[in-house]
């Protein structure tokens, strides 16, 4: 099992690239079994649960090419629906990403039926699926659960119809309930609407999209979305969206170390409550004149700070509120602020798991309930720490970066899923950060399990 070896102190300087989203890319590769011809996208980055959802659509007849056509060219990933007789999500990959799940929608709308392993619960806590059926029945599904599988079928008629679907849960909206009842509903027989749809920039991508392939849907981006079934949809050429955890978590990074970071295709008007939240810190987020051919509102920004950070107050809210993927990342910076600072989870309240590795490395942090108080400390130690879910991941590499003396990560398959080569980016910009396996790290004082 690999580890990260970070030796902390080191100041950033230099130009990171924001690379496509994630969270968008996995719902956008599950549209692609809404019709029989080429889908193209772009920008999708190289992670593992990117493989692992194509690996699970290539289970069910899609065949999928991926290349970069020349130097310094976006990725490109091409899919085409070659067979329609599959129709099973298997345990064995949808175990391995929980956003497996979007592929219901899509499959039940172009084939069906469908039938999808029931995704298990994680480290941050647990995120039922009762949204994602109630809103397919809402449209004529007939769902029963076999085996731990949830096996949906279409009404007689063969297509879905559509209705007022409402999809508002105890902690708001879901994001991938969203995607899959706007992606099933783009093939339902007459209208469908959503109400308390999630917001998030990721739905609006997978809207444009799916607009592009011929669908028509109106109010994405809203909580009220209204899609007009269509028979058929056809090919696109698509540019995912920039990553705003990631830039986030960049950002993160020169404010933790003190340092200047350029961040070149930058989803600065996606990322307002966090760019709020580190001007409040202190953190200056200055954005350039310079902006992408491609969109835009794909920017370039300068991110710097003064030198002395300031404890605010963060609540973690569906968008446009605060990201709960940016807490962790927050969490780690607030530690060296001057003073108190309060940290209130409501999205996933069992979240706290990385306040027990930061308390290990130096930091000064009191847990009661959904709500995290962090008294800011002069300094943090480099210390072996252990990481239990992505963001939590993202989190301890940045106090890594900014503590005195050396940090071993453990469980860096955490990082692969939502960060593509983080180490050698980071690296490319003045980090001391390497790859090891946990064996090379026992001389410097790493325990394993």
């Amino acid at each position: 099992m690999d580890v990260f070896v970070i030796e902390g102190g080191r100041k950033l300087a230099g130009t990171l690239r924001i690379n496509g989203s994630k969270n968008a890319a996995l719902p956008l590769l599950a549209a692609s079994l809404l019709t029989d011809e080429p889908v193209t996208l772009r920008d999708v980055p190289d992670l593992s649960d990117i493989r692992n959802m194509e690996r699970l659509l290539g289970e069910l007849g899609v065949e999928i090419e991926s290349h970069n056509e020349e130097e310094n060219a976006l990725s490109t990933t091409r899919l085409r629906v070659v067979d329609q007789s599959e129709f099973h999500a298997r345990y064995d990959i949808v175990r391995t990403m929980r956003a497996s799940i979007c592929v219901l929608g899509p499959i039940l709308a172009k084939r069906g039926q469908v039938r999808v392993s029931m995704p298990g619960g994680c480290a941050i806590g647990q995120r039922p699926v009762d949204l994602h059926l109630r809103g397919l029945e809402a449209l004529g599904a007939i769902i029963t659960l076999e085996g731990g599988d949830i096996v949906a079928k279409s009404p007689h008629s063969g297509r879905l119809i559509g209705d007022t679907v409402f999809l508002g849960g105890p902690f708001g909206s879901t994001v991938l309930g969203t995607a899959n009842v706007m992606s099933a509903a783009t093939l339902a027989q007459g209208t469908t609407i959503i109400e308390c749809a999630a917001c998030e920039p990721e739905i609006v991508d997978l809207a444009n999209m799916l607009i592009a392939m011929g669908a028509q849907i109106t109010g994405a981006g809203s909580p009220r979305i209204i899609i007009e079934g269509v028979e058929t949809l056809g090919g696109v050429d698509h540019v995912v969206i920039p990553d705003r955890i990631e830039a986030g978590t960049f950002m993160c990074a020169a404010a933790i170390t003190n340092s200047t970071l350029t961040l070149t295709n930058c989803p600065l008007d996606a990322m307002m409550s966090a760019t709020d939240r580190l001007e409040a810190i202190g953190v200056h987020v200055d954005p350039t004149n310079q902006r992408s051919t491609l969109d835009p509102l794909r920017q370039t920004c300068t991110i710097s700070t003064s030198g002395k950070l300031k404890p605010v107050q963060i609540t973690t809210q569906p968008h446009p509120g605060f990201p709960t993927d940016l807490q962790a990342q927050f969490m780690a910076l607030l530690c060296l602020a001057d003073g108190n600072s309060v940290v209130t989870e409501k999205i996933f309240p069992e979240r706290f798991l990385h306040v027990a590795e930061l308390t290990r490395m130096g930091s000064s942090i009191h847990k009661h309930g959904t709500t995290a108080v962090i008294s800011g400390v002069k300094q943090l130690t480099g210390a072996p720490v252990m990481a239990s879910d992505l963001r939590a991941s993202a989190g301890l590499v940045l106090a890594a970066l900014a503590s005195q003396g050396t940090t071993v990560i453990n469980r860096v398959y955490h990082i692969d899923r939502g960060y593509e080569r983080l180490e050698d980016r980071l690296a490319s910009v003045g980090a001391s950060i390497r790859r090891m396996n946990e064996k090379e790290t026992t001389p410097i004082g790493f325990m394993t399990e």
